[in-house]
C-alpha cells in the first residue's frame, strides 16, 4: 500500500530535529504555538526550491533536504539572526520511501546542527518542490538590513565565490569540492551573529554578488565600486577554470548559489571583523568600497573598467 499524506508525516517528519523549550505546541495540530523571548524580535523568511530550477534533477535527496533548509538559514544569517523554528511544505510526484528517508536525514542533520525545530507544514502530491519557512530570533533593534551602507564603507564577502555556478557549468564532470558547494551549501549563521554589531548592512549571496550587492546599494541610496580581481576563488575553482574555460572567470561576480554573506562596514572595523571570522575558520575578503552616486562600477586592479556579461540570476528573465 502506498504511503498516505499522514503516514509520510508520521514516518519521516514527526521528529523535530531539536527539542526547544520555546515551542509550546509543534507538529500534530492545525498550527504551532511558539514563544518569542522578551527583548527579541522574530525574523521570518521563506524559500521554494523547484526541481530543475534550484537543483539539478540528479541531486541526491539528502542534499536536497539539506539545501532546502540551508538557503533559508542563509537568509537568517544575513539578518544576524539565530535560527529557531522551521515549517516544511513538500510536494511530491510519488511517495518514494527511500527518497523520503534520505531527504529527511539531510534536513534534520542540518536542523540539529543549528538547534532548529520543525514545527509544522504540509505534504501534497504534484511536481517536486520544497518550501521551507524559517524563523529566527535577534535582539530587538539589532537586526542587520540591506539599508545602512554608507559612503566610504568597505564591501566584504565571506568564503569563496563561484564554486556552485562552476559546478552547474561542469555538470556531472564537476569535481567533488565544487559539487558539494552546489548541493550542500553551508549557511553562515555564526558569521552573521559575529558581524551583527560591526556591519552597517548585509545580504546573503544567492543570485550572484553583482545582483545581490545591487539590493544593498538601492536600499541604502549609494553607489559601489567592485574590484573584480579581488573576488575570492577557491583552489578547485582556479584549477578548473585555468585548465578548461578561462571565460568562466566571471562566475564569482554573477554566478549565484554561493550562500556566502556580503557585508559593508567602516574600514576601521575590518581587522576586528576578520579576527572574529578567523575564529570560525572563515576568510573575509574586501572586494570594494561604497561610493556616492548610484549603481555598481566594476574595475580591474589596473584601473580598467570591467563590463559584466551577466547581471546575475533572476526568475522569469534568466
Amino acid at each position: 500500500m502506498p504511503e498516505s499524506e499522514f503516514s509520510i508525516i508520521d514516518h519521516y517528519f514527526h521528529r523535530s530535529g531539536a527539542e526547544r523549550p520555546d515551542v509550546t505546541l509543534g507538529i500534530g495540530d492545525d498550527a504551532a504555538l511558539l514563544r518569542v523571548p522578551d527583548g527579541q524580535e522574530l525574523v521570518v523568511t521563506v524559500d521554494t526550491l523547484v526541481a530543475g530550477v534550484h537543483f539539478p534533477v540528479d541531486t541526491p535527496p539528502a542534499a536536497i533536504g539539506h539545501k532546502a533548509l540551508a538557503v533559508n538559514l542563509s537568509d537568517l544569517a544575513a539578518m544576524g539572526a539565530t535560527p529557531a523554528w522551521v515549517t516544511l511544505a513538500l510536494t511530491l510526484p510519488t511517495a518514494d520511501t527511500d527518497w523520503l528517508a534520505a531527504f529527511a536525514e539531510g534536513l534534520f542533520a542540518l536542523a540539529a546542527a543549528h538547534g532548529v525545530q520543525l514545527v509544522g507544514g504540509d505534504t501534497t502530491h504534484g511536481p517536486l518542490s520544497i518550501t521551507v519557512q524559517a524563523m529566527g530570533l535577534v535582539p530587538a533593534g539589532r537586526a542587520l538590513r540591506r539599508a545602512g551602507a554608507r559612503e566610504g564603507d568597505a564591501i566584504l564577502v565571506t568564503g569563496y565565490l563561484g564554486d556552485a555556478a562552476l559546478a552547474l557549468k561542469r555538470g556531472a564532470a564537476a569535481v567533488s569540492a565544487l559539487r558539494a558547494r552546489l548541493d550542500m551549501p553551508h549557511p553562515r549563521v555564526a558569521a552573521g551573529e559575529a558581524l551583527r554589531e560591526l556591519a552597517s548592512s548585509a545580504i546573503d549571496l544567492s543570485d550572484g554578488l553583482l545582483a545581490d550587492l545591487g539590493h544593498i546599494v538601492r536600499a541604502s541610496a549609494v553607489g559601489a565600486e567592485l574590484w573584480v580581481d579581488a573576488l575570492p576563488r577557491s583552489d578547485a575553482f582556479r584549477q578548473t577554470v585555468e585548465r578548461e574555460q578561462p571565460d568562466w572567470h566571471g562566475l564569482p561576480l554573477t554566478g549565484g548559489d554561493d550562500y556566502e554573506l556580503c557585508v559593508t562596514l567602516a574600514p576601521e572595523r575590518i581587522e576586528t571583523a576578520r579576527a572574529r571570522l578567523a575564529e570560525l575558520g572563515l576568510p573575509l575578503t574586501e572586494v570594494g568600497r561604497i561610493r556616492a552616486g548610484q549603481g555598481i562600477h566594476c574595475r580591474h586592479e589596473d584601473g580598467r573598467e570591467h563590463q559584466p556579461t551577466s547581471k546575475g540570476y533572476e526568475h522569469f528573465v534568466t
